[in-house]
């Protein structure tokens, strides 16, 4: 329809993933159960690193951060996907999936800043030990927290903000598994080039940038590690970033797939797919690697039981 006649859409569908009603009851379980475990095990690292006065250092303060950051991210679209697994009409209104956008993208830069931020902790304690508990002292660390928050939820602003504009007049149905900016240009009634311009700027300036500092961190880092002597030492020295490299590379090399493109979508499958990797996956693991390859939090949890 045109003109005076055009229609206004003022909720969507998201569709999530199609052909699976059958086993849909099997999903939402599945899928709780995943969230309880990411929840529960986040929320877990967090209360022991900040309990615990034996591990008030600045890599554990990051990985507490960075676990109470996992919490809210996982809020903004799992119990979402949750309700519509049981609901059949899986509706959303626009300003809904506005929000459920704006924090899903708010929080995920802000996990970008606060990698490479750990990446910068990790540099100066091998790279620049002498200085290191100078410079990364407790006034940095909690300016350098704060600011990856605030400059995460800055980000999306302009995005968020040519999207409201758009006109949707059209089809309302939403085909991914929640609210996000790709699927949402692709129901626009109108020519979204500079939106998908907007939002390739944006993604890779976040993405690749925050990811280019990691890599630059850790060329370092590998260099002055096979500068020590000892294989006892260059072993310590490996295992304080392996943790952190896994999430790095498994979190930015998923959205750096989904984000980083000049094309509102690809393949469907492929972009559920890795929503999946990044939105369920990623929180999910966090724990699991920062618990079972970390010592330290290992016997912590350990004191707290006992």
């Amino acid at each position: 329809m045109e003109g005076s006649n055009q229609t206004k859409v003022t909720e969507f569908i998201i569709v999530g993933f199609p052909n699976t009603q059958q086993i849909n009851t099997f999903l939402f379980f599945l899928l709780l159960l995943l969230y309880l475990f990411t929840i529960v095990g986040n929320l877990l690292i967090f209360t022991i690193i900040r309990t615990d006065s034996r591990l008030q250092t600045p890599m554990y303060f990051f990985i507490s951060v960075l676990s109470f950051l996992e919490v809210w991210y996982t809020a903004t679209t799992i119990p979402k996907m949750l309700s519509n697994l049981l609901s059949e009409k899986k509706r959303i209104s626009f300003a809904g999936c506005l929000l459920q956008t704006y924090f899903f993208h708010s929080l995920g830069a802000s996990e970008c800043y606060l990698l490479t931020a750990m990446a910068y902790d990790r540099y100066l304690a091998i790279c620049d030990p002498l200085r290191y508990p100078s410079i990364m002292n407790t006034k940095m660390c909690v300016q350098l927290a704060t600011g990856c928050w605030i400059c995460g939820f800055m980000c999306p602003i302009s995005e968020v903000i040519l999207v409201s504009k758009l006109p949707f007049c059209g089809p309302n149905r939403i085909e991914h598994i929640f609210c996000d900016f790709p699927p949402l240009l692709s129901l626009a009634c109108t020519d979204t080039s500079i939106n998908v311009l907007v939002d390739f700027a944006v993604n890779s300036f976040i993405i690749l940038v925050t990811f280019m500092f990691i890599m630059i961190s850790y060329v370092k880092i590998i260099q002055s590690i096979l500068k020590i002597r000892t294989t006892e030492g260059r072993k310590k020295a490996f295992s304080t970033c392996a943790s952190h490299l896994i999430v790095v590379f498994l979190f930015f090399g998923s959205i750096i797939f989904m984000y980083v493109r000049l094309k509102t979508s690809y393949s469907l499958d492929y972009d559920r797919a890795f929503a999946v990797i990044y939105a369920v996956l990623t929180p999910l693991v966090n724990p699991i690697i920062y618990s079972l390859r970390n010592k330290e939090i290992l016997t912590a949890i350990r004191r707290r039981i006992q």
